[in-house]
Formats: structure tokens, C-alpha cells, sequence
């Protein structure tokens, strides 16, 4: 079997990412911040040799991964399984919110992560499970090739917990910042982390914009 080399991209910055919203599954736009932090990502990658790009289906992402097959003359792959966890309930509601209807849920959100179901949405279990399948079906399918994706903050932390073999409440051990490069092998059947939450790409521009959200 061929080593697979994976690049893994967060999605730029949204509105509700800089406010603070939940938007989970909710087909949020990038902000015009969020747009410029994709074209400087694009930039970066624009002389990496790239086979395929798959994206969640979610606008963020996809028009992020958009910019970046724009130097690769690819179509970008949409794949449901990469979508943002589903926070349910949660979703468009800021975490203070969130916090006066549901304190004790939100808290273990926060810290243990692993036992949190969110009402009428998913757990970090349900992200870890769909997402690996994708990547192990990735592996497989493009051998010897570099594949780029495109995808959100809790997908990526769960598939980074997943192939270090950390358990999931490392989670919030885990920055991943918009537009951040993550670099990752599978070979042999094994795993190897190259790079994780690279935004030098960004440089100093946007060095000061706070994320608060999901």
C-alpha cells in the first residue's frame, strides 16, 4: 500500500465565529474576513501538488476549498460526512444563551466533551465515527496521492484525536484557528501527524481576530 498524504484545512472565519453563535449544520457564509483568510490559504497551497479536494457540503467550507482548487483546475468533492457536528438545539443561539438553558450540559460540553449529547443533535462520537470513515475511504481509494480537506472545527479536533489515538477529551486540547493547515500520512496502516494548526500562511493580518464559536 502507497503512503496517502492528507491536508486538512478549517474552513475561514464566519460571522457567527466571531460573535460567538452556535452554527453546527446551519449553512452559515464566510465573513469578508472569512474570504480573505481563504485566499491567502489558496495562496499557500497554490504550489503543493494536489489530486483531489473534498469538502463539506456546508458554504464555509466548500467556497474555502473553492479558492483552493482554483490553482489546481479540480472540482471540489462535496462529502456529508465531513459536516460540522449537529448542535441540535443549539444551533444560532450565542453561548450565553445556550448557558442560561442549559448550564450543566454546556459545562461538560466544555470540559469532558466524550458524554455530551445536545438536544435533537449529535455527540463528538457520531463526528469521530462518520468522519474516520471518510478518511479511511480516502486512504484507500487515493494511494500515492495528496488529497486536501476541507472542513470544520469539530470534525477536524475528532479525526486529530482519532489518529494521535488520544481519547476524545483531549478535544479541547486541541486550536484549530480558520483557515489553519493540518498535515497528516497514512502509511503502512499507520498514522503520522506532520503539522497541526499552521496559520503562517495568515502572517500578521489577521493575527488579532478572536474566534469564539463553532
Amino acid at each position: 500500500m502507497l503512503m496517502t498524504r492528507f491536508i486538512l484545512v478549517r474552513h475561514g472565519e464566519t460571522v457567527w465565529n466571531h460573535e460567538g453563535k452556535y452554527q453546527g449544520q446551519i449553512d452559515t457564509p464566510l465573513s469578508p474576513v472569512g474570504i480573505e483568510q481563504g485566499k491567502l490559504v489558496a495562496e499557500a497551497l497554490k504550489n503543493v501538488s494536489l489530486d483531489v479536494i473534498y469538502a463539506s457540503p456546508l458554504s464555509r467550507s466548500f467556497q474555502t476549498a473553492e479558492m483552493c482548487a482554483n490553482f489546481h483546475d479540480l472540482e471540489v468533492i462535496k462529502d456529508d460526512r465531513l459536516l460540522e457536528i449537529n448542535h441540535g438545539k443549539w444551533e444560532g443561539l450565542y453561548a450565553t444563551e445556550i448557558e442560561a438553558l442549559y448550564p450543566d450540559l454546556l459545562e461538560r460540553w466544555r470540559t469532558t466533551v466524550v458524554d455530551v449529547v445536545m438536544p435533537d443533535g449529535e455527540c463528538i462520537e457520531d463526528v469521530r465515527q462518520r468522519a474516520m470513515a471518510a478518511f479511511r475511504e480516502y486512504a484507500e481509494k487515493h494511494q500515492g496521492q495528496t488529497v486536501l480537506v476541507v472542513a470544520h472545527d469539530a470534525v477536524n479536533k475528532a479525526v486529530l484525536c482519532d489518529i494521535l489515538e488520544i481519547e476524545q477529551n483531549h478535544f479541547w486540547q486541541m486550536k484549530q484557528d480558520n483557515t489553519c493547515i493540518n498535515v497528516f500520512e497514512y502509511d503502512r496502516g499507520k498514522w503520522r501527524l506532520v503539522l497541526m494548526n499552521s496559520t503562517v500562511h495568515l502572517g500578521f493580518l489577521f493575527s488579532g481576530v478572536e474566534q469564539k464559536g463553532l
